[in-house]
């Protein structure tokens, strides 16, 4: 009796062993975000989470302590490689001054999966699974001028952008949005170089709502006649409405167009406060960057791009109510169905 507790004591501490190296051997892998507290951010988190857990992978992620902080990503970039990870996806703050530190992590061996945000430039990642964000903003464009159409020629148009060191995402929407209503863009990866007098201005948000007030409030004392205000998100959408409001312009006699298509978005489409707004999918983005970085792991393999594009598109819809001829979009009750946030 004595050796059958003692090898069933030998065999339970063996199991143990097994059992903590199983948990040990748990592959590491990063998601690093822009910011923590955007909806669009969390319910990447959540799908990057979601399939970390169903295929083993032991997810870490990080977040900038606002948009545009490059240093909290280059210090999360450097924790990955000295945890071991085998990769991550990163949406980048600066998709110009990460590249260095993605560089040394793709030389440390891991792979790196831009999501929603190219860098500049593109091929400095291993792949990139993104929203097209030039098309997106055409689509927003095209709705806004066939909304108006003829008068389309006597626009007066707010441009609330994020950032001044203007990330791809920033132009790229911005860019789409002016090719789509007709504007020549002169330079297609920088905007505030045309010359259409249409365009009111440019003043950056920072892709929340208090900045989209303050831009709009800008705007309109520059351009008091707007009729049109093109905004990087929702939120700073939200923010150009109040400012739009408080001066009595919230009578339908301004069109507001967006870019994310979280629920609180959609149910300002229904509700009348922004007319358009294309729908991205950030679950996917970040579920599919977890899966690619597994079957990395396990086969060597690197993800392929969409045909014809140099990254991978994980789609974009146009949400409005009031649908325009020859631009495809979907209601708010398809949206609704399709929102995140």
């Amino acid at each position: 009796m004595g050796k059958l507790l003692k090898v069933a004591a030998a065999g339970a501490v063996m199991l143990g062993l097994m059992c903590g190296t199983a948990a040990y051997a748990q592959e590491v892998v990063g998601l690093i975000t822009k910011t923590e507290g955007n909806p669009f951010f969390v319910k990447m988190r959540e799908g990057a989470q979601a399939k970390a857990d169903e295929l083993g992978l032991d997810l870490r992620t990080f977040a900038g302590k606002f948009d545009g902080d490059n240093d909290s990503q280059i210090a999360a970039i450097e924790n990955l490689i000295a945890a071991g990870a085998k990769g991550f996806a990163i949406v980048p703050s600066d998709s110009a001054a990460i590249v260095p530190t993605i560089q040394q992590a793709r030389d440390a061996g891991l792979l790196v999966i831009v999501l929603d945000t190219p860098l500049d430039p593109i091929d400095a990642a291993d792949a990139t699974f993104a929203t097209d964000n030039r098309q997106a903003g055409r689509l927003i464009g095209q709705w806004a001028a066939g909304t108006l159409g003829a008068e389309a020629a006597n626009a007066k148009i707010a441009m609330l952008d994020l950032a001044v060191n203007q990330p791809t995402v920033d132009y790229l929407r911005d860019q789409g949005f002016m090719e789509g209503f007709g504007i020549d863009v002169k330079d297609p990866n920088r905007y505030g170089d045309e010359d259409d007098a249409r365009i009111c201005g440019h003043e950056v948000t920072g892709g929340a709502e208090d900045g989209g007030r303050t831009a709009m409030e800008t705007l309109l004392q520059k351009c008091p006649d707007v009729n049109v205000v093109y905004t990087i998100n929702e939120p700073a959408a939200a923010g150009a409405y109040e400012a739009l409001k408080a001066i009595g312009k919230d009578d339908g006699s301004v069109l507001i167009v967006s870019v994310d298509g979280g629920c609180p978005g959609v149910a300002n489409i229904k509700d009348g406060v922004i007319g358009a707004t294309s729908q991205q999918y950030p679950l996917l983005m970040a579920s599919m960057a977890m899966e690619a970085i597994k079957n990395f792991v396990d086969t060597g393999e690197k993800p392929a791009v969409t045909e014809g594009l140099d990254f991978f598109d994980t789609g974009a819809q146009l949400v409005t109510d009031a649908p325009v001829a020859g631009v495809e979009s979907i209601d708010t009750t398809k949206g609704a169905e399709l929102c995140w946030g």
